[in-house]
């Protein structure tokens, strides 16, 4: 018998760096499959590979956007084997022919992302921050060279590109700078080279595509699930519609964080393969009459349906049973080939996430549960487990119950976790989404806590050894329920919000009024973002912290962690603050990696009283 927290494993915060790939779009090309890669161990730049082994873009390029500051779609390839992607060391648009190297398509200046190459056009969208107010814009990028071409331009949003089968119009989604694309975003179409465009109904439209001259799709959720819709259009006039295709109790299609995401795309013949979401993910093949059959597909997390060719279709993400990865999956014969990660995990080793639904104080609260299991060991009966609950940042996003190396480095060792969707998370509709407007700190907070007293109250969890973990706005969370106490003995806050108003000032253009939504609009919200803060209360948190924060970030600057560090430090608060160089939101360094998953086991440790293998 062996203490939970103090067993053997296999996972060690080296592999898991370097283990499941991160997948960053995908493309057929020619008799080839190319899909973007990060590579932790250069640093954390996206590279393009090849289905042959060929590594498409070498050292120093990155292809990585800015737009938005999270990006997205930042690469993409014709048939012949071109390669345009944005380099994340200036923004630009650059070309590669095979066997030569990149040349520059756009001036330097303004950042580019979204890259959509359709029947011989080049699509991007444009932000340049250099003009006040900040302009992004859709333009056309000559393929050849030349100066691009203004679509549109705004001082607003814009994303998702799409130009008609005959090449006159093109289709996008656009939203304000008041508003969040989740809460309102409407579809437009215009004529390519004209001045007319016209606004079609849509509440929060997402991804559109045109299955025919005639026809326009696109994901909207104007009865609370984010459905596909079919129009008509006579030019610019819609002539029917929108008609829902195959309606059902799930979403198609979720936050609209970056550009290169994609729910759906038309086959031939009226055909769509599409993402369902409740929860989990499940894919879905929809024929013309609205008649649909589930496809068998190892993807059941974060599903991207990136590219389409005759029958096949290229769909990466991560599952239940296999490691995140992609695959090529046929939906005439249902042959499933696996192209990049996607191995099948050890049952033995890797746990498996149970759904379970807990009661909070503003209703049903959605988790996946992952108990400590190791073949080779057992506590003792009279032990409970410690457990680390975990919070996604977002906060308007979710988890999916995925296999996660990240996860079993802690399970395997005897800690469990809990993935927890707090109301305000995707995945179950706008209701449950909406859960959290005006309510951020208090729903989020309510849910975390009923969670974790849930977990305990079912005797799965120490109830005196329970931690909390998050990033960004689950750093937040992390906080927030630190402060209220009673329940977790620890956090762990990555790059963790601390001062609403520290925020709203400093934060970019993409989330400048994102907290309009969330707790109310300034100034005359001020005295709750004030009293909402983990740092106005930070006195009220009497249990240890670990802080983990990248020098880079942009979007929650260092000063926002050393603000509570100051604080903590300034009351006696065991704590530590980590700052990694070279790291923004989010960490893709496989040092850093390595670092932050150590320092987490070694903290729960200390703090729990027991002696971790690294």
């Amino acid at each position: 018998m062996q203490p939970y927290g103090t067993w053997s494993s296999p996972f060690h915060a080296a592999d898991i760096a370097g283990s499941a790939p991160r997948i960053d779009g995908a493309h057929f090309v020619g008799e080839e499959i190319w899909w973007g890669e990060s590579v932790p161990a250069e640093g954390g730049r996206v590279t393009v590979r090849s289905s042959t082994g060929d590594v498409l873009l070498p050292e120093p390029w990155n292809a990585r956007s800015r737009v938005h500051e999270y990006g997205g779609g930042a690469w993409t390839a014709d048939a012949d084997g071109i390669l345009y992607f944005v380099d994340a060391g200036d923004q630009r648009v650059y070309r590669m022919l095979p066997g030569e190297e990149p040349e520059p398509l756009t001036p330097e200046g303004p950042n580019h992302g979204g890259l959509r190459l359709q029947h011989g056009r080049l699509l991007a969208v444009r932000e340049d921050l250099s003009v006040e107010p900040h302009l992004r814009s859709i333009v056309e990028i000559p393929i050849d060279g030349g100066d691009a071409e203004v679509v549109v331009a705004t001082s607003g949003f814009v994303a998702h590109p799409a130009v008609s089968p005959d090449g006159t119009r093109i289709a996008w989604v656009q939203w304000s700078d008041r508003h969040m694309p989740w809460q309102q975003a409407q579809l437009h179409i215009a004529e390519l080279g004209g001045d007319a465009i016209a606004s079609m109904p849509a509440r929060a439209a997402l991804q559109p595509e045109w299955i025919s001259d005639t026809e326009l799709v696109y994901a909207d959720d104007p009865t609370g699930r984010w459905q596909l819709q079919r129009i008509a259009l006579d030019g610019l006039v819609r002539t029917s519609g929108p008609d829902v295709i195959a309606p059902t109790d799930a979403d198609t299609g979720y936050g609209l964080w970056v550009l290169g995401n994609r729910w759906y795309q038309p086959l031939d013949h009226g055909r769509i393969i599409a993402v369902r979401t409740n929860g989990s993910d499940e894919v879905a093949l929809i024929e013309r009459d609205g008649s649909e059959r589930r496809l068998d597909v190892p993807a059941t997390a974060h599903v991207s349906v990136d590219d389409v060719s005759g029958s096949r279709v290229l769909l990466s993400g991560g599952g239940a049973s296999v490691s995140a990865g992609l695959w090529c999956v046929d939906v005439e014969s249902g042959e499933v080939d696996r192209v990049r990660g996607g191995m099948p995990v050890d049952d033995d080793w890797m746990p498996s996430a149970t759904r379970i639904t807990l009661e909070g104080t503003n209703g049903p609260v959605h988790a996946f549960d992952y108990a400590p299991a190791n073949p080779d060991a057992a506590a003792p009966d009279t032990e409970l487990p410690p457990y680390i609950v975990l919070v996604h940042g977002g906060p308007t996003a979710h988890v999916a119950g995925a296999a996660s190396a990240a996860i079993a480095f802690y399970t395997t060792r005897g800690i469990g976790v809990l993935d927890v969707n707090y109301g305000g998370s995707t995945g179950y509709g706008r209701a449950y989404r909406e859960r959290l407007d005006g309510q951020w700190g208090i729903t989020d907070v309510d849910d975390v806590l009923a969670a974790a007293r849930g977990l305990a109250d079912s005797g799965r969890a120490d109830p005196r050894r329970i931690a909390i973990r998050g990033g960004s706005a689950g750093g937040w969370t992390v906080l927030a329920a630190l402060v209220r106490g009673g329940v977790f003995s620890a956090g762990i806050s990555r790059y963790g919000v601390t001062d609403l108003r520290a925020l709203a000032q400093d934060t970019h253009d993409f989330e400048k009024h994102y907290l309009d939504g969330l707790v109310g609009p300034l100034p005359a919200a001020e005295q709750i973002y004030i009293d909402r803060s983990p740092l106005t209360h930070a006195e009220q948190i009497d249990v240890p912290v670990l802080l983990l924060q990248g020098a880079d970030d942009r979007v929650v600057p260092p000063s926002q962690s050393e603000a509570i560090r100051d604080a903590l430090a300034a009351r006696g608060i065991p704590h530590e603050y980590v700052v990694y160089p070279g790291e923004g939101h989010g960490f893709r360094r496989a040092e850093t990696i390595i670092d932050a998953l150590e320092r987490e086991l070694r903290f729960l440790g200390e703090v729990f009283g027991f002696e971790p293998q690294l």
